[in-house]
């Protein structure tokens, strides 16, 4: 049976400066450790605005409007040389403002715990209307706003949590239960934000695909996020949550969790879904991390550098059946780290990269593109976290080297003609190897690439259940169809049944006879 097929994909920023203040982790704890920190004092004073957020170049290369061969070109640092003529909306994705950010958010909202002040509201509402992205018929059955006095009344006697823009009290986010803390008002605006900025990238992916909702078969949400109650603290499901508001009505689906790696092991899913003929369309859908803004904001103030960490990001992936033209998910070549691979980078990235090449008997070189964890290395070097992309790079080359197909002269050069930039925020499963799918997709139609190598990795020990690591690899490549044998019938899984049944009938016939 045909191979999976990237159909296509969506990837999307949300601006949010003044989540990043109130709701960010390490913000959070800081005003619980010390409220009056010179830190906390600092904070306002060096967030970016939303034009600032667009024109930096990490964020056009998210959205598809550079490549990241172009990122590469740049010389750093970025965030004071600001793109020229930089749009909010790419041919991948947008970023968006906060301010549309608060209304997704109430939109994602199925239980009346967002309240917006009535005339901020309204006037969202019409904002969302005016993207394309919804109609007025998605807010039909919103209710009338709140009054400030009203939301300052949760705020005081109900343990709500605020929702700012530009620093000005827009609304609020209640609990949704007296007593469980899994349903606290924090858990709840966190669960809403990765629901509803993976609501926006999956509306997103339909557009650009020319998809409609009904054609979704099954949904796989790969977040970091955790929804339930106290009797099942991370049992519930994103993606149905996300494919209901998305009018996905014919899909069913469920949430994989694997930290940084969830991506890459739902995307193997998916396309195993679909190759086995149980599904024909599935979306792979992740939406933002709360938690995870400003993260590393102590270390980008210590050196002069505005918070960059001021973005969510989701994404939204369609795997299909095999069309004749989409490039192709070898399910066949697949890295895994097993239990007992070991934790060492070089233990890793054997485990990873060298094993199922060397099954499929090619060479570290045969791949032209390797999409490892792409975070955006001004991000992380300010906190001492090194370049990660690169690091993984010079090991995949180190190999290289160890396997004698390269010199040790040549151990940078291969390091840069099969690398990439970072160029994805920290938001954990955003940058591991997904953020490359849609370059990955038209260089291989393009013929610019012939292999591409999607690299997801996790930090499983984070849970504090086991030390182990984590990690999940494969190929996508070119589809290898004849010309005049495309399959615009929905591809691999129809050809073959066409062709079982012609042969049972043969059969049949010749019982009969």
């Amino acid at each position: 049976m045909a191979f999976a097929v990237i159909k296509g994909v969506a990837y999307c920023l949300f601006h949010a400066p003044d989540l990043l203040v109130t709701m960010g982790t390490t913000q959070r704890l800081e005003r619980l450790k010390n409220p009056a920190s010179e830190y906390l004092q600092q904070l306002k004073a060096n967030l970016r605005s939303y034009p600032e957020a667009v024109s930096y170049a990490p964020n056009q290369v998210f959205i598809g409007n550079l490549w990241p061969e172009e990122l590469a070109e740049m010389d750093r640092p970025w965030y004071n040389k600001p793109v020229a003529d930089a749009s909010p909306r790419g041919r991948f994705g947008d970023i968006v403002s906060e301010e549309l950010l608060l209304g997704l958010i109430k939109f994602a909202d199925s239980f009346e715990l967002v309240c917006l002040e009535k005339d901020f509201q309204e006037e969202i509402k019409q904002k969302l209307t005016a993207t394309g992205i919804f109609t007025s018929a998605d807010f039909q059955d919103w209710k009338e706003g709140h009054t400030l006095a009203e939301i300052g009344h949760y705020l005081e006697t109900a343990a709500a949590e605020p929702l700012y823009y530009q620093e000005q009290l827009k609304g609020c986010i209640r609990r949704a239960h007296d007593v469980d803390e899994v349903l606290n008002a924090q858990v709840m605006l966190e669960n809403l934000v990765a629901k509803a900025t993976g609501i926006w990238a999956l509306r997103r992916l339909l557009q650009n695909t020319k998809t409609a909702g009904t054609e979704i078969d099954y949904v796989i949400e790969a977040s970091e996020e955790a929804c339930g109650d106290m009797n099942q603290r991370g049992g519930g499901n994103f993606a149905k949550a996300i494919g209901e508001l998305a009018g996905l009505v014919n899909a069913t689906g469920a949430d994989i969790r694997s930290f940084c790696s969830a991506p890459a092991h739902a995307l193997l899913v998916a396309a195993a879904l679909v190759k086995a003929g149980i599904y024909r369309q599935v979306v792979v859908v992740g939406g933002g991390s709360v938690a995870k803004l400003g993260m590393n904001g102590r270390d980008h103030l210590k050196k002069g550098l505005p918070l960059l960490e001021d973005v969510l990001g989701a994404f939204a992936l369609l795997v299909s059946a095999d069309d004749g033209r989409n490039p192709v998910i070898r399910t066949d070549i697949v890295g895994r780290h097993r239990i007992g691979s070991g934790a060492t980078p070089q233990a890793v990235m054997e485990a990873l990269v060298v094993e199922p090449l060397q099954r499929a008997g090619l060479k570290l070189v045969d791949v032209d593109r390797y999409a490892p964890e792409l975070q955006n290395p001004e991000l992380t070097e300010p906190a001492g976290a090194g370049n990660v992309p690169w690091a993984n790079y010079k090991m995949i080359a180190a190999l290289a080297v160890l396997r004698k197909e390269i010199e040790r002269t040549e151990l940078e050069g291969f390091a840069r003609r099969h690398g990439l930039p970072g160029y994805a925020p920290t938001q954990g499963h955003i940058p591991s190897g997904v953020p490359f799918l849609g370059f990955a997709r038209e260089g291989l139609l393009e013929g610019k690439y012939q292999r591409v190598m999607i690299i997801g990795k996790g930090s499983l020990f984070l849970a504090r259940l086991t030390k182990l690591f984590d990690g999940i690899s494969f190929l996508i490549e070119p589809n290898k169809a004849e010309p005049g044998q495309e399959r615009p019938d929905g591809g691999g899984f129809r050809t073959a049944m066409a062709a079982a049944l012609r042969r049972v009938a043969r059969e049949l016939q010749g019982e009969e006879g």
